[in-house]
């Protein structure tokens, strides 16, 4: 009996050892079929993930680092605005009552002079955008100090603007109308009239003084649209701004109930935000659905508002607010902006990513490349993984063809082809502001089994990819030792060759079908000519 017993648990040992070894294959790759039709009704896919990013304030847009990324992205995507705060910052200078720089052998000059506004940097700084191909988008915000009803509030930030209303909102209102007929006189209307003017930032945080928050922040709204508005009703305000897709129905009730005018709603939300700021609940909803949750909060509750047609804009958003290099610096950024655009296709008329670039000046003057930063390119203009992220992106088509795929997205090009994105999402690892090296993949890797009806048989297939190994700069980073501080030139030049676009494969359908394997955080994308 004890022989018999012993070589029953041999037996069961060895049949749980296999099926050990077998979980583990399963585990250790992914399989999923998708057919594809590309005479399937199609719906319209226009790329709202790239009509606009912001940026960092906008003082900053007067450097040449921050032309030469904003010159990258828009070759990359060809965004159309750029959102930054800051235009009405004491460092940009367009408002000062105590000016004395008066000429008094020239009237005209000195009547100039003496105006309490000048736009001379305003203008520099929307001349830069315009030469480059980009729009403002433009956030109004902060306060000047001498307009401040407490001149020395200061936002955390470290460049400190002014969180505080104004002390006269007479002197706010001639400020708001001034700015608006410079603009117009200087670019005319029919230019102006195609931007977007968007009443502060996240009033319901601490960029706000106001107290109560709500109704201070609607007075605010008030005056600013109705100043825009009586210098040209065409151009384009909206808000409120505010952050974690907060205060959207009593803002729309607002402004219904006292006549204000209002063109587009805009919000914010980042994927680890928490769901007790966002939706007033204690779920626990993880970082790839976070956002589109968001969304599709904001965009029902236009549709139960006094204006259901009225456009939705997510003018600030991404993976996370907290410079952690583990997400925003990596390839995880792939899979996730995928799944976004995925989910959030029909909602909203514009998500826009913050920001395009690490000259950035929030947290301070940046020490190193791959601190988490926003942006696409860090600094330096040594490129990111989102940055060839949101180039593979840029290669769907505008019309989305139907799959039951949560991995997957399929378009029809303009030239009758198709382009596919495939991609491996994996939750984080190592969250939080402190880099940990990976010590291994952060998932099992997928297979996609794609079956195209409705194209050439045999034809010609390009492959894109961003993930570990390919346009994945932190591989090269990492390998440097993750060097402290200042970079040597050489190193520089190294990061910005590392980062380039990885180049396409070049491969061909057989009998209609094709086989894409994709690496935990990776992304990918098939371009099928016809």
């Amino acid at each position: 009996m004890r022989n018999q017993s012993k070589l029953h648990s041999v037996a069961l040992a060895a049949g749980l050892i296999l099926l050990s070894s077998s979980l583990f294959t399963l585990q250790a790759q992914e399989q999923e079929k998708i057919a594809i039709d590309a005479k399937a009704v199609t719906t319209p896919f226009p790329h709202f993930w790239e009509q606009t990013f912001g940026s960092g304030r906008a003082i900053l847009s007067l450097r040449e680092s921050y032309r030469n990324d904003l010159r990258t992205v828009k070759q990359a995507t060809d965004f159309q605005s750029v959102r930054f705060h800051g235009i009405f910052n004491d460092e940009v200078g367009l408002y000062d009552p105590d000016r004395q720089t008066k000429n008094p052998g020239l009237a005209a000059q000195a009547a100039n002079d003496a105006s309490v506004y000048n736009f001379s940097y305003v203008d520099q700084i929307y001349d830069g955008l315009l030469a480059n191909g980009v729009k403002p988008f433009v956030e109004m915000s902060f306060m000047p100090k001498k307009m401040a009803s407490d001149p020395n509030a200061a936002h955390a930030f470290w460049y400190h603007p002014n969180p505080s209303p104004p002390k006269d909102y007479a002197a706010w209102d001639a400020m708001i109308r001034a700015f608006a007929e410079h603009l117009v006189k200087r670019y005319g209307i029919d230019e102006v009239a195609t931007w977007k003017f968007e009443v502060w930032n996240e009033p319901n945080l601490d960029f706000w003084m106001g107290d109560p928050k709500q109704a201070t922040y609607f007075e605010l709204y008030d005056h600013t649209a109705r100043a825009l508005k009586a210098v040209s009703p065409r151009l384009i305000v909206g808000g409120p701004s505010t952050a974690q897709a907060g205060w959207v129905a009593p803002f729309l009730a607002h402004v219904k109930a006292e006549n204000v005018p209002l063109d587009f709603v805009s919000t914010h939300v980042y994927a680890n935000d928490k769901a007790e700021d966002v939706f007033n609940t204690h779920e626990e909803i993880p970082r790839d659905k976070m956002v589109w949750r968001s969304v599709e909060k904001v965009h029902n509750e236009i549709l139960h508002s006094a204006f259901p047609k009225i456009p939705l804009i997510f003018s600030e958003y991404n993976a996370s607010y907290a410079n952690e290099p583990n997400i925003t610096d990596t390839t995880y950024m792939g899979p996730w902006m995928a799944n976004n655009i995925r989910l959030c296709d029909g909602l909203t008329e514009s998500m826009d990513y913050w920001s395009f670039s690490d000259v950035f000046e929030e947290q301070g003057v940046v020490r190193s490349p791959f601190y988490g930063g926003f942006g696409l390119l860090a600094a330096d203009s040594i490129p990111k993984p989102s940055l060839n992220i949101f180039r593979v992106l840029h290669k769907l088509g505008d019309r989305r063809i139907p799959v039951t795929s949560e991995s997957a997205l399929a378009t029809a090009t303009e030239n009758d082809g198709l382009a596919i994105a495939l991609w491996d999402y994996a939750p984080p690892t190592g969250t939080g502001p402190t880099y940990t090296m990976p010590t291994g993949p952060a998932g099992p890797a997928k297979t996609f089994d794609l079956e195209l009806k409705n194209v050439p048989a045999n034809s010609a297939v390009e492959l894109w990819r961003v993930d570990e190994d390919h346009g994945n700069v932190l591989k090269e980073f990492n390998a440097m030792g993750r060097p402290p501080g200042d970079l040597t030139q050489e190193q520089i030049k190294r990061l910005r060759a590392a980062g380039e676009m990885a180049p396409a494969e070049h491969l061909h359908l057989k009998q209609g079908k094709l086989q894409v394997t994709v690496p935990a955080y990776g992304l990918a994308l098939v371009v099928v000519g016809r």
